[in-house]
């Protein structure tokens, strides 16, 4: 059979529209300029005087007659709050009663009990001292190891003071010298208040009334006060705390 072929079908498109091309915005003296309009820079003034040629062309803006020999520091927009105002988070795995394992500070190693998390983001945690010698102090969450043991202090009352402002280091101050004491150079010495011995004695009362009143009584008073160690080939992150 012939091969049959269709008949072309006729379009009735026109011409193709050129695309529009975006003008860029002028500027106010850009668009007076093209209007017609120009901003005069200089002024015709009158001048007085026989010899003085009648008028004088002046600057409407006239510059400075004196320049600083310093360039004026200018304040940045800083977008970025302060410290103060940030939003203080803690991981979902440490709650108010859960045992905490220190990695850092003097008492690294040790087993205590976290009690609540303070303005500036820091766990306030206790041993509590009767078991292992750590006392009511700040640490940042990243050096410690949360684990699974968790007691119910919920009917723990802490006293309002225990803030940051309460845990801020003093500065110790040499004496002055005076007459007759030349030779006495001993700097102050920092002891612990009478403040602070009584809030660990009321705070440390409360959480080692919840040990004792918890089932496994006599493993949670070993378990807070042994140390935490690693020994060869035992690896942290396989571990199950």
């Amino acid at each position: 059979m012939a091969a049959t072929t269709k008949p072309a079908k006729k379009t009735t498109k026109g011409p193709k529209k050129p695309k529009e091309i975006l003008k860029p915005k002028l500027s106010k003296a850009q668009a007076a300029k093209k209007a017609g309009k120009r901003t005069e820079r200089n002024v015709v003034k009158q001048v007085g005087g026989e010899k003085n040629g009648g008028t004088r062309r002046v600057a409407v803006k006239r510059a400075p007659r004196f320049y600083p020999t310093e360039e004026k520091s200018w304040k940045l927009r800083k977008h970025v709050k302060p410290f103060s105002q940030h939003k203080r988070y803690v991981r979902s795995s440490i709650t108010p009663g859960t045992v905490l394992i220190l990695l850092a500070g003097k008492h690294k190693g040790k087993r205590v009990v976290f009690l609540k998390q303070l303005g500036s983001g820091l766990l306030l945690v206790t041993g509590p001292f009767h078991l292992n010698g750590c006392p009511l102090r700040r640490i940042n969450q990243i050096y410690v190891i949360a684990t699974k043991t968790k007691l119910d202090v919920s009917a723990v009352k802490l006293p309002d003071r225990l803030n940051d402002e309460y845990f801020r280091r003093k500065q110790l101050k040499k004496p002055k010298h005076t007459e007759g004491e030349i030779f006495d150079t001993k700097k102050e010495v920092y002891a612990v208040s009478e403040e602070r011995k009584k809030d660990q004695v009321e705070v440390d009362t409360q959480v080692l009334s919840v040990i004792r009143a918890h089932k496994d009584k006599k493993l949670l008073f070993g378990y807070l006060g042994a140390m935490f160690s690693l020994k060869t080939k035992d690896y942290p992150h396989r571990m199950t705390f």
